[in-house]
């Protein structure tokens, strides 16, 4: 397999795997119920921004895997300095949205419990946003994605290179 399909296939494992968190946290967000311009559960706003967080940060690892960014020493990696400065030496768009997106779902969302609509839909807006730049040729059916996952396929190699 040659280096070009090797970062397809990784592509479309990490955009598949990305893209499911997102939606996840969509369907988990349908739960909250709204009135007007908010969202009525915490809960349920609050699930639906970590998980879509972390969809980001999966896309962001393997953007950086992609572009050889070499993970940091010790346990930094869960920092959002890393993924920015990083993000940053990519691209100045990447590391605006990814700062935009862990304002507005990890902080607001996820963590201060905001349940205003606009500030969460344009959180998720620019997470798939971000997700959509490991966007794949050719992206995987569920079948396609469980047969790799289980030949043992990057993804399975993201987590060990992450952990």
């Amino acid at each position: 397999m040659s280096i070009k399909d090797e970062q397809e296939a990784a592509k479309q494992d990490a955009h598949y795997e990305a893209a499911r968190y997102l939606r996840n946290a969509e369907n988990t967000l349908k739960k909250a119920g709204q009135d007007g311009k908010w969202f009525l559960d915490k809960k349920y706003v609050s699930t639906a921004c970590g998980t879509a967080y972390l969809g980001v940060l999966l896309a962001m690892d393997a953007i950086f895997q992609l572009r050889d960014v070499k993970p940091p020493k010790g346990n930094k990696r869960e920092s959002i300095k890393y993924y920015v400065e990083n993000a940053a030496k990519i691209d100045g768009h990447l590391a605006r949205d990814l700062n935009f997106v862990y304002r507005n779902l990890h902080i607001e969302g996820y963590y201060e419990g905001n349940l205003s609509m606009p500030t969460i839909r344009d959180g998720f807006d620019t997470a798939y946003g971000i997700i959509e730049r490991i966007c794949p040729e050719r992206e995987l059916t569920d079948e396609e994605y469980k047969a790799r996952r289980r030949r043992g396929s990057w993804v399975g190699r993201l987590a060990a290179w992450l952990f």
